[in-house]
């Protein structure tokens, strides 16, 4: 005899996400989809399907489908700008804001935005945040758009995370002018444990050098779950909080899967049973500075990790001297 559904154990969470060849219109009729995103100039543009976004960043051939799918019915709707979609315990959500050349305001205006938005919601917790802006390097010193863009999302999000409250994250750079800042996220009904890298400086105690205010986010972050996989967050060569090898795009490269290495050991510290190793159970987007240097970066993927899926993207570092960041999921 079957149990009454309230005595049936809670489902765990979870997220499966693929990078799928299909069309669009077939990943947009499973109700399981929770968001499909597009890169480049091969994908659509746009979609009336809020779950489907358009990442301008140049792919390098054509880039399949990134897909996110839960397990349950997903709902979805617009509102305020915001597209969203909600099923099996997380929210995906995204806005896009004009950016005439002040991304402080931008950032200001789009982070109080997210603020509201998770604070009137029953998912109000941010595991995984991405953040694409033009010319992310532009300006001098303090005057430079990353370093305004880390202000206004600071005074955005209107108080100061506490290191435990800080979601993994991505800021990447348009290499050509877009016009917009776009943000989009992944919130949880759960927090997450933020992790942080032993071969690394918290990104939120970066010396004054790096700017006024530090970068808030978490290297990664293990969802509560353990149906759900380590979110990796935007990974570059930096040990400390030193860049390193800037004369060496494949030597930033070692140093960016070293990096990912040591996160994915500190978070099998509190779940042995994630893989050692990245694998065909990974999934990494790879941002690349310089168009001419995507298929060296790819071969050199394909030779160093040639099972884990891949999506190899022209995008800028948030610093001038590094040319390759990764980020994706684990497991």
């Amino acid at each position: 005899m079957s149990l009454p559904s309230s005595a049936h154990p809670a489902r765990a969470t979870a997220l499966h996400v693929a990078f799928d060849a299909a069309p669009l219109a077939g990943a947009l009729a499973d109700p399981r989809l929770l968001a499909a995103f597009g890169f480049g100039a091969d994908a659509p543009a746009a979609h009336a399907d809020p779950r489907y976004l358009h990442v301008a960043l140049p792919a390098f051939g054509r880039a399949p489908l990134e897909c996110w799918r839960v397990d349950g019915e997903v709902t979805h709707g617009r509102d305020d700008g915001i597209a969203w979609s909600t099923g099996g315990g997380l929210q995906f959500g995204a806005l896009a804001l004009a950016d005439d050349g002040d991304i402080e305001a931008a950032a200001d205006a789009a982070y109080a935005r997210l603020h509201d938005w998770l604070a009137g919601s029953d998912h109000p917790h941010p595991l995984r945040i991405w953040n694409y802006l033009d010319a992310i390097t532009e300006g001098k010193g303090d005057a430079e758009r990353y370093r305004r863009f880390c202000v206004g999302r600071a005074r955005g999000i209107g108080r100061e995370l506490a290191p435990g409250e800080l979601p993994a994250a991505t800021a990447i750079g348009h290499p050509a002018r877009s016009g917009r800042f776009q943000l989009y996220w992944l919130s949880a009904r759960e927090p997450g444990t933020p992790l942080e890298n032993p071969r690394q400086v918290q990104a939120w105690r970066y010396p004054r050098q790096y700017g006024p205010q530090p970068p808030g986010f978490a290297r990664a972050l293990l969802p509560a779950s353990p149906a759900m996989p380590l979110l990796l967050s935007g990974t570059a060569a930096v040990v400390g909080h030193a860049s390193q090898h800037g004369d060496s795009l494949d030597a930033q490269l070692d140093e960016v899967l070293a990096n990912l290495g040591s996160l994915i050991g500190t978070a099998r510290a509190m779940r042995p049973g994630l893989p050692a190793q990245p694998g065909a159970g990974s999934r990494l987007k790879v941002y690349v500075r310089d168009a001419d240097a995507l298929p060296r970066v790819d071969a050199l993927l394909q030779s160093r990790l040639p099972e884990v899926p891949r999506i190899v993207l022209h995008g800028h570092v948030c610093r001038r001297e590094l040319r390759v960041e990764i980020d994706g999921t684990h497991g």
